[in-house]
C-alpha cells in the first residue's frame, strides 16, 4: 500500500499529483506541519523523522525528501512510464534532471524567498538556470522533450505554486499551463485537502 503524509499547500501537493499519475490506489494521511509564517506545529501521525512533508511509506518502507520519492515512485512503478529505466539511455539525462531541481532550482527559489536573490553569485546562478530552463522548454513539450517524467511533477510543481520566483518566460508559462492541464493534475486537487 502507498501512503503519503501530506499537508495541503506544500511539497507534498505535488506527490498527490504523482500518485494520481502512477495510477495505483494510495492513501493520503493529511497532517500538520510548522508553516512559514508560525502556524501549525509538528504533528505525532507524521511518519517523517522531521515532521515535514512529503514523506510516503510503500509497504512499510519510508521514503522521505521530493527527489527520492519522485525516483522511487518512477522505478517501483514502471507501467506509469514516468522515468526511463536503468539501461536506457535517457536514464542519465533524466537523472540529472530529478538531482538539478534538488540541488540547483528549489534552493535558488528558496534564496530568493529570503531576500537573498540579489547576492551576486546567486544572480548569476538564476540567471544560468532560467537559461537552462528556457533550452530545455523550447525544444519540447517537457522537460526531457516528448516524455512526461517525474521530474515534469517536481518542475511543474513549482512553476504552478511559485511562478514569480522565476524568470519571466513565454516557454516556462505554457509549460505550466500544459501541466496544469493533465487529467492527473486534475484529480489531485480534488484530493488536495481533507
Amino acid at each position: 500500500m502507498l501512503t503519503l503524509y501530506h499537508s495541503p499547500m506544500s511539497r507534498s501537493s505535488r506527490f498527490v499529483w504523482m500518485l494520481e499519475e502512477v495510477g495505483q490506489p494510495y492513501e493520503i494521511k493529511y497532517v500538520t506541519i510548522q508553516r512559514h509564517d508560525g502556524s501549525g506545529g509538528r504533528d505525532p501521525a507524521n511518519a517523517h523523522p522531521e515532521g515535514k512533508v512529503p514523506a510516503l511509506d510503500h509497504d512499510g518502507q519510508l521514503i522521505i525528501e521530493s527527489g527520492a520519492i519522485a525516483l522511487y515512485l518512477s522505478d517501483a512503478f514502471p507501467a506509469a512510464k514516468l522515468g526511463p529505466a536503468v539501461g536506457d539511455p535517457k536514464r542519465g539525462e533524466y537523472l540529472m534532471w530529478l538531482f538539478y531541481y534538488a540541488a540547483e532550482v528549489e534552493p535558488l527559489m528558496m534564496a530568493r524567498m529570503m531576500g537573498q536573490g540579489e547576492n551576486p553569485m546567486y544572480a548569476r546562478m538564476y540567471e544560468l538556470m532560467g537559461e537552462r530552463l528556457h533550452n530545455a522548454l523550447s525544444t519540447g513539450p517537457y522537460i526531457m522533450g516528448e516524455q512526461f517524467t517525474a521530474a515534469d511533477v517536481l518542475f511543474g510543481s513549482a512553476f504552478m505554486y511559485m511562478r514569480n520566483q522565476f524568470p519571466e518566460d513565454p516557454a516556462i508559462d505554457a509549460y505550466a499551463e500544459r501541466l496544469a492541464a493533465r487529467p492527473a493534475m486534475k484529480a489531485s486537487q480534488a484530493r488536495e485537502n481533507p
